[in-house]
């Protein structure tokens, strides 16, 4: 096969072969480092007799041929191709379409006229009809325009104008659309030029939503996503010797405004020590399981650091010995493996407990901390008030003597805290005295029994991103209003400042993801365990057979930005998990509810057929291949069977005819049914060996491999959404909403005997079923199957 032969020659060839059709050298060689893309690509390439070159834009779009065509209808590729490099489809948007059409015929003949109506072959967009279609949106927008100026997302503009006009120009489109601002608005203004990061990370959010969310523009948003993919992410954040630059400016009622930033001292200092490399970190608090909310977390910090060729420190933040354990620290390092990352190094913010201790004594001294008395519930109402605590101007030497007897164990647990002292009447309440120590007579799991202070996240976690020098601190859009806080003490301290920057939580609908309630659910058997499949936890995923890599795909899809009003559906994430399953997961046939079919004119002998693990798989490739035995009883789905029939039903029936994946067409000859007269027991059939008949309907099945010798049986856990509602977090009571079907257990379903040496981890297509992994359960004499995630979007379908 060409695919393989140019794989296995080297990375070479192949490097040079992608580099002649016009990709970047960084997508060239990521291409490279993926065996499957490579030869999949390869293959492409040689089908479109292109091996010496192509225009850049036909190589992006083979590029994207050979990483998202319907593996279903691959017979029909190489036509795709040639209408490619004849110009006829030039566009992403013609591309997606085409997938699309192919997709729904599967192998089925190609109707040529109806396939270049749809994907707009030979359409022609004049310049005047997109400069009509653009006046009609300005027209439709031009109050919001006006309001937001060139802070209007260009990209909404932009497909509403792909709505009108499918298969205009993107750049004949942008160009117009650019013009037309600028007529409407003239030239930029100072206050137009402000905040012009927000405005690019902006749009991919907005652009993700309405994709996802309004079926009426999905034809019109599909398009752009390939081309979004390929952006960068991380463009959007500065290099590290740009860190001079005042980003955050934070506001005193008593004094000048604070404008966070390195001197040149300090910055030089901290390049000299990372040598100008980027430095991230991963910091998740060891109290619980990771969910797919850190996965987010994890492609933004060690992606950065990954794409700028620096580092990313997985940091555990064990600052509360009581809520921490050594089960999730291990987990934790072991999912961030899983999940395709390697951290620079692995620190913990205990290692650095006796820097923090002594930056605290230096806070002091400087009369920006004090040691206090207040309780917790004194503390929240003089808080509320805006009032300064009795204790806040007490003499420096004495809240030194009394932070080194709370560091001694001479002060009770919660007679005393150590506050910074922020400001009181900010109008941020992260600035009212945040705690900076609190006393617990706690070991701890990582530092032992020596401390018995303890430092706060709000102070722990800006001085330890200054002192492993990180250059940028990324975190969640809830931490926002923490940045006054973080660079206020940073400034106290005179330490080296990182740039802080903050994105959007990932929210899915049909679960919950804080820690508190993921918690409950595991700690009152809601659940079985962090690593039940419903859950959106890490290990849950995993044991449900989603791949890291379709999780990272989902991620990067998302994007980074800082829109906060996301809710992602949870079809989305079923998608990545499809498309790639689709491409790595072999078929295989499996009954969940069995029906007897008694074939009467066959004789007790067994036939081993051939069966397709692929669906475009060669015939001259054995290793594509399992084989079946189809023997005088065989097993239907019991769905599969009505005594009444239908025009619109392609099941079996009473003298109707159905052909049996990879076998022969059967027809119903008579029924058995139970004492009820409708309970059905057996079926009565006779085969077509000649196979001349040509029934429309398939069906998969299960068969005896020897006379009287019932098929392997295999247990199958058929999981859905744990919530009914799309957002369970919002309600009250939401354990009320726990859907009661989100787990069904099927002990006696029939699989082929090809399976039965599956191992732990073994994804499998079950034909018509959908995608199942074995499950830890299994055992040698059972195996358990976890099903992933149906063929289909079945969201809709199911209500919300």
């Amino acid at each position: 096969m060409v695919g393989k032969s140019a794989t296995e020659s080297g990375g070479g060839e192949a490097l040079d072969l992608f580099l002649k059709i016009g990709l970047d050298e960084r997508t060239a060689k990521n291409t490279v480092a993926n065996n499957k893309v490579t030869a999949n690509l390869t293959a492409v390439i040689h089908e479109a007799a292109v091996t010496d070159g192509c225009d850049r834009t036909v190589g992006n779009l083979l590029y994207t041929v050979a990483t998202k065509f319907p593996t279903n209808a691959l017979v029909h590729r190489r036509t795709l191709l040639n209408y490619i490099t004849s110009l006829k489809i030039k566009s992403p948007a013609q591309l997606e379409a085409a997938f699309i059409f192919l997709t729904n015929i599967a192998s089925d003949n190609l109707k040529i006229d109806e396939f270049e109506a749809v994907c707009g072959v030979g359409v022609e967009v004049s310049e005047e009809d997109i400069e009509h279609a653009v006046d009609e949106i300005f027209y439709e927008n031009k109050a919001a325009i006006l309001e937001q100026r060139y802070r209007t997302n260009v990209g909404e503009l932009f497909a509403h104008v792909r709505k009108k006009q499918p298969w205009a120009d993107p750049k004949v489109v942008k160009k117009i659309i650019d013009t037309k601002l600028c007529a409407l608005l003239g030239e930029r203004t100072a206050s137009d030029n402000e905040k012009p990061v927000k405005k690019k990370k902006e749009k991919p959010a907005k652009a993700e939503v309405r994709l996802f969310n309004e079926k009426s523009v999905v034809e019109v948003t599909a398009p752009e996503k390939p081309t979004e993919e390929e952006i960068n992410p991380f463009s959007i954040f500065p290099s590290p010797d740009e860190n001079f630059k005042v980003h955050t400016e934070i506001y005193f009622s008593d004094r000048p405004v604070l404008r966070a930033c390195n001197s040149k001292e300090i910055l030089e200092k901290h390049l000299k020590v990372t040598g100008g490399k980027v430095h991230t970190r991963f910091p998740p608090e060891p109290n619980g399981y990771l969910h797919i909310g850190h996965a987010k977390a994890m492609f933004v910090d060690f992606g950065l650091a990954k794409e700028r060729g620096g580092g990313c420190y997985l940091r555990f933040d064990d600052t509360n010995p009581e809520a921490e354990k050594k089960e999730y620290i291990d987990h934790i390092e072991e999912i961030v493996g899983w999940m395709g990352w390697e951290p620079f190094k692995i620190t913990y913010t205990s290692d650095y407990f006796q820097e923090l201790y002594e930056l605290a004594v230096e806070l002091i001294r400087r009369d920006h901390a004090y040691v206090d008395h207040q309780t917790p519930d004194e503390i929240k109402e003089y808080r509320e008030k805006k009032m300064n605590s009795p204790w806040r101007d007490r003499p420096t030497e004495e809240s030194l003597k009394l932070f080194d007897d709370m560091k001694k164990g001479l002060v009770e647990e919660g007679k005393a805290t150590l506050r910074m002292k922020q400001d009181m009447q900010s109008d941020n309440f992260n600035m009212y005295d945040l705690i900076a120590y609190r006393i617990k007579f706690t070991p701890h799991p990582h530092a032992g029994d020596k401390w018995c202070i303890y430092p706060s996240y709000d102070y722990a976690h800006c001085v330890v991103d200054s002192l492993e020098n990180i250059t940028h601190s990324l975190c969640t859009l809830e931490f926002e209003t923490r940045r006054a806080s973080y660079y206020w003490l940073l400034d106290a301290l005179g330490l080296y400042q990182p740039y802080v920057w903050e994105y959007s939580r990932l929210n899915i609908t049909n679960t919950v993801m804080s820690k508190r309630k993921l918690n409950r659910l595991v700690t009152e058997k809601w659940v079985d365990g962090w690593d039940d499949p419903r859950l959106m936890t890490l290990a849950g995923l995993r044991r449900r057979g989603v791949t890291s890599t379709s999780i990272n795909a989902f991620v990067r899809g998302i994007g980074i930005t800082r829109s906060d009003n996301s809710l992602i559906r949870l079809n989305l994430l079923e998608y990545h998990i499809r498309d790639e399953l689709n491409k790595t997961a072999p078929r295989t046939m499996v009954v969940l509810n069995p029906l007897k079919v008694v074939i009467t004119n066959m004789d007790a002998a067994v036939m081993d057929l051939d069966a397709k693990k692929w669906p475009d798989a060669p015939a001259d490739d054995a290793s594509s291949f399992y084989k079946v035995p189809f023997s005088k009883i065989v097993y239907i789905e019991q769905s599969d069977f009505r005594l009444k029939d239908s025009k619109d039903y392609y099941g079996l029936a009473p003298g109707k005819s159905v052909l049996l994946r990879y076998a022969f067409p059967i027809k119903c000859t008579d029924v058995v049914l139970g004492d009820d007269n409708e309970t059905v027991h057996e079926i009565r059939a006779e085969y077509d060996p000649s196979k001349k008949s040509k029934p429309k309907g398939v069906l998969h099945w299960v068969s005896e491999s020897s006379p009287g010798v019932k098929p392997l049986k295999v247990e199958v856990r058929l999981f859905d959404k744990l919530f009914n509602s799309e957002n369970p977090a919002e309600l009250d009571d939401w354990l009320s909403d726990l859907n009661p079907h989100s787990k069904v257990v099927i002990k006696d379903a029939y699989a082929v005997p090809s399976v039965k040496d599956a191992a732990v981890g073994d994804s499998f297509q079950f034909e018509r079923l959908g995608y199942f992994v074995v499950d830890p359960d299994s055992s040698p004499g059972k195996l358990v199957f976890n099903r992933t995630v149906t063929l289909r979007d079945n969201y809709g379908k199911q209500g919300k």
